[in-house]
């Protein structure tokens, strides 16, 4: 199943969806599957979920249930229990071999950098694409981690100003980041890679806007091909029309 975090939705932590999509499987009266044993779940499996303030287009799980539903009606069932900007987009039934999670390589984003200009972004990408490696530091529940951000980019690309999606105001300084990164371990978020052209371009917003607002949208993920495309982790179940699109 394909689903969206939007809006002010997009700070809902992960684990804050697990118990809406828990309770909105109840209130759809989903007849979901549990595991065995003295303390059963409900079947549910998360692939790849977002960082908590990150929105998302491409958001994905697998459901395992203990009756055949259409996946149309599962669609409209759970959507209509959850909150607005928590939004189920797609279902399918899974004929594929092999996990959901194998499925997905690389996440595709959209980042909008309040106070940065186009053409600060754009020297920035330069010095960015010209390193070889560019480590950078996070805090995980293993400690502090140094890792290589330069490394999982994909393709990264300043976005000119007239290529801007709508609802970004053209008169305020806002570049706009394209960006593909690869799953890798640790993983690499789009605020590791605004703190890679930190370090090797120092960019920082030219109002008093900071790089904390930048606001992420994760526009797809799935399998990386040899030619840097996505491949959605859906096409390897879907029928030739697409099950419960919208």
């Amino acid at each position: 199943m394909r689903y969206a975090k939007r809006g002010p939705l997009r700070f809902t932590s992960h684990r804050d969806f697990a118990r809406a999509i828990e309770r909105a499987i109840l209130r759809a009266g989903v007849p979901i599957a549990y595991s065995q044993g003295f303390t059963p779940h409900p079947k549910i499996s998360y692939a790849s979920a977002a960082p908590t303030g990150v929105a998302s287009e491409a958001e994905y799980l697998e459901l395992g249930l203990r009756e055949r539903i259409e996946p149309d009606q599962l669609v409209k069932a759970l959507d209509a229990a959850l909150s607005p900007g928590l939004d189920v987009l797609e279902a399918v039934e899974a004929t594929a071999p092999g996990s959901l999670a194998d499925r997905i390589t690389a996440s595709h984003w959209r980042m909008e950098l309040p106070g940065v200009g186009d053409d600060q972004l754009a020297d920035a990408v330069a010095a960015f694409v010209a390193q070889s490696e560019i480590l950078v530091e996070r805090m995980t529940k293993q400690g502090r981690r140094t890792f290589d951000t330069r490394d999982a980019v994909v393709h990264i690309e300043a976005v000119r100003s007239q290529t801007r999606p709508p609802g970004v105001v053209e008169t305020a300084p806002c570049a706009i980041l394209d960006l593909v990164v690869r799953q890798v371990t640790p993983s690499v978020r789009p605020d590791d890679v605004l703190s890679g052209l930190r370090v090797v371009a120092d960019l920082e917003p030219s109002t008093p806007h900071t790089l904390r607002s930048a606001r992420a949208t994760r526009l797809a993920q799935g399998t990386l091909t040899p030619q840097g495309e996505i491949v959605d982790p859906l096409d390897a179940d879907r029928d030739p029309v697409a099950i419960g699109e919208r």
